[in-house]
């Protein structure tokens, strides 16, 4: 469970300190093996954020607010998949730092 809260933190903690702040853990959807850890989607709506559903090779960009999430290690998938989310995630923070 200690590993869970931490994949879980960062997204939250945003959705919690950043009013309206969009951010991503991938999918909505509770129930499937595929994303496990769905339900936290509903509490990051439930603190005033906006969940955005996306895959797990894919990362979230709030303009508004530059943050930057991927769905990472919250999905069950192969690992590769999982480092091209990050990559994404980093290509798109190095974007937004070059503004």
């Amino acid at each position: 469970k200690q590993w869970y809260q931490r994949r879980v933190r960062a997204p939250v903690i945003a959705a919690r300190v950043i009013p309206g702040v969009e951010v991503t853990v991938g999918s909505d959807v509770e129930g499937t093996e595929k994303w496990p850890y769905a339900g936290t989607a509903g509490a990051i709506n439930a603190m005033g954020g906006k969940h955005v559903v996306t895959d797990v090779s894919e990362a979230h960009i709030d303009t508004k607010n530059k943050v930057v999430t991927t769905a990472a290690f919250m999905c069950e998938t192969a690992l590769h998949e999982i480092h091209d989310g990050v990559g994404e995630m980093v290509k798109e923070v190095v974007a937004l730092a070059r503004q």
